[in-house]
């Protein structure tokens, strides 16, 4: 899904062969290659990893773990190695036993084991979800801009993907999503609540006509996907409180933001338990080694640790949101770790400014619009510092605010 070149063969390389003579080998490239004809010309995900001083566009949690955290992952590694010989458990059910647990009182109601997987990041849950669900004939919908990995995932599996446009301010209306559910009858439907990379969550009255209108039609699935579920404003309830009455909802979680736990890949779902014997259809055996339950769980077991960071992130994000607007900045209303700024007459030059000045934040190529994650208050105000110059330098790089109607 590149187009690079195959790096070892390197352009006119050639290869010692017997006698010492040197034979020509041929430069092979994607093109060269047989590929699925639907994966021609389609580029890999990945955020620019730039060796800078503050490093914004990622949505890590920018806090690590504590020392003694530290150790008890290392224990529980090391617990693991000792039995390294042996297959993990395949179900990861005391992993999963955990997560219900961490789950409940976000959902209101006492989470089974039964309604819970893991996999390797929610990337992996997705991908099983398309191939369950998915696949040759079949499509999903999502409403963009939102999270590319929906798309890509979808495509790589050989499902059908229809994008239908979320309205000027980013929102969607319940109308508007079961609108689309009947139009195309999808086998996934992709609501990212909060959404990535608008930052707003979603109406639990939107999520619901998506479940019911998805009812009616009987095709497919509801996907929510909660990524950022735990950085929430007060008052924003999560879409887990509808499982009990919609068994074809699914919602998604990760471990790699208000966890802090990038690294590990840990991604999981709340669902019907039937949806979670479905995704056992198509799960590779042992898929979740036994390092990574073993860190999950300790992760879990220190929850309140973990956890704790979340409103020193908060209120990151809400200074930021506070204080873009001074720099004549345009903010959405966030609901995530990250915030979406502009709007920019070229906000590509605007990203080159700040990177000019150490400061990487993330330009997704939505016209106008950049996103910053909230990061340590030393970088949010490196962040603020470097915006600051770059629009005092370029004035022009703002829009001019819309004029206000006349009055009277």
């Amino acid at each position: 899904m590149t187009s690079s070149t195959n790096a070892a063969g390197g352009a006119a390389a050639g290869a010692v062969v017997a006698g010492g003579e040197r034979a020509a080998r041929r430069v092979v490239t994607l093109d060269d290659l047989p590929l699925r004809d639907d994966l021609r010309g389609l580029s890999p995900y990945g955020a620019p990893q730039i060796d800078v001083p503050v490093r914004l566009n990622t949505n890590e949690n920018p806090h690590p773990p504590s020392p003694g955290l530290v150790d008890a992952l290392g224990k529980a590694a090391t617990l693991a190695a000792t039995e390294a010989n042996r297959y993990p458990d395949r179900e990861a059910e005391a992993l999963r036993a955990d997560l219900a647990y961490y789950l409940t009182p976000d959902a209101g109601f006492g989470v089974t084991a039964a309604q819970v997987w893991a996999a390797n990041g929610s990337n992996e849950i997705i991908q099983q979800l398309c191939q369950v669900f998915g696949g040759p004939g079949r499509n999903a919908v999502g409403f963009e801009p939102s999270y590319s990995m929906h798309r890509l995932i979808a495509l790589a599996t050989a499902t059908g993907w229809v994008a239908e446009q979320r309205a000027a301010d980013f929102t969607l209306s319940a109308d508007q999503v079961a609108g689309a559910i009947r139009r195309h009858r999808p086998a996934l439907l992709f609501l990212c609540s909060p959404n990535n990379p608008t930052a707003t969550a979603i109406d639990l009255d939107v999520i619901t006509a998506a479940c019911e209108a998805m009812g009616e039609v009987g095709s497919g699935v509801v996907v929510v996907d909660e990524a950022y579920g735990e950085f929430r404003r007060a008052g924003v309830h999560s879409a887990l409180t509808l499982l009990p009455a919609q068994p074809r909802l699914v919602v998604t979680r990760t471990m790699s933001k208000a966890f802090a736990l990038a690294g590990a890949r840990v991604g999981y779902l709340a669902a019907h338990p039937a949806v979670v014997d479905a995704l056992q259809l198509v799960r590779l055996p042992y898929h979740l080694s036994s390092f990574t339950q073993a860190v999950a769980r300790t992760a879990l077991a220190h929850a309140d640790e973990l956890l704790g960071t979340v409103d020193a992130v908060k209120a990151q994000r809400d200074l930021l949101v506070r204080s873009l607007p001074e720099l004549g900045c345009e903010v959405a209303p966030s609901d995530a770790n990250f915030v979406l700024f502009g709007r920019f007459t070229d906000q590509h030059a605007v990203w080159q400014g700040l990177l000019d000045a150490g400061v990487l934040v993330r330009d997704l190529g939505l016209d106008g619009w950049l996103r910053v994650t909230a990061g340590l208050p030393a970088e949010t105000d490196a962040f603020l510092a470097a915006l600051r110059a770059v629009l005092a330098d370029r004035p022009s790089l703002l829009r001019p605010a819309p004029a206000s109607p006349p009055v009277g």
